[in-house]
């Protein structure tokens, strides 16, 4: 009888050894999920994806990748997050980034997002095909059209597409064409985005300083901060 307990009790804690090793795998595996990669311009932690999607974030997909989307993929009410730079909220973001990248400050990448955020555009709803811009207080609505994607390449070999919207029509304050970009290459809801807006469809392709950066209008500027730290 001694014998018998004294196996059961061996068995068990073998077993209980086999389950913390297996979670300890398990969590090893969770933690590899989480990449540090380097996009166009900056340094990005995406978690959850797989290795595709990781690669088409970064940009690098093959040209039959790339799907047409509607306007509905931005579809919402949206809130530059200009201010929040402005007034220190995305701080902790600039401060975590040059914690990842020893070469650049948290200041230098509050001076490079500051040109790439700035605009006087503070708000905008996008609703069917229709697009109201926010400046300063007053809105101005225009119907806009999809007029295609390009897909652009960068200086470091990876490349961005640029979906294009083209006014129908006049309007005052409107811009002629918006081009989005969220890395992303095919049809999906975005939960933000970054925005050129302009009259010359080509120049605007050509723009790579200035981004103006759009997330949902709820959201307070902690919570995007966060959001940001987490993308």
């Amino acid at each position: 009888m001694k014998k018998t307990a004294k196996w059961i009790t061996i068995l068990a804690v073998s077993s209980l050894l086999a389950a913390c090793q297996e979670n300890n795998t398990a969590m090893k595996e969770d933690v590899s999920e989480t990449v540090v990669t380097e996009s166009t311009k900056d340094v990005h932690v995406h978690t959850n994806l797989t290795n595709e999607q990781k690669k088409i974030y970064d940009g690098y997909f093959d040209d039959a990748q790339v799907k047409d989307r509607k306007l509905s993929d931005w579809a919402g009410d949206w809130q530059s997050v200009y201010p929040y730079l402005l007034d220190g909220s995305l701080d902790e973001v600039f401060e975590h980034k040059a914690s990842l990248n020893t070469e650049k400050t948290a200041e230098a990448y509050k001076e490079y997002y500051e040109v790439g955020y700035k605009t006087s555009v503070e708000r905008i709803v996008i609703e069917g095909n229709h697009v109201t811009f926010y400046d300063h207080g007053h809105g101005h609505t225009g119907e806009y059209l999809y007029d295609g994607y390009e897909i652009l390449t960068y200086t470091k070999g990876n490349r961005g597409v640029r979906y294009i919207f083209k006014l129908n029509g006049n309007g005052e304050g409107l811009p002629k064409y918006i081009q989005f970009s969220d890395h992303n290459i095919s049809p999906k809801k975005v939960d933000h985005y970054h925005i050129y807006m302009g009259d010359d469809r080509n120049q605007l392709l050509e723009e790579m300083d200035n981004w103006p950066t759009f997330y949902f209008s709820h959201l307070d500027g902690h919570t995007i901060a966060h959001e940001m730290i987490a993308h």
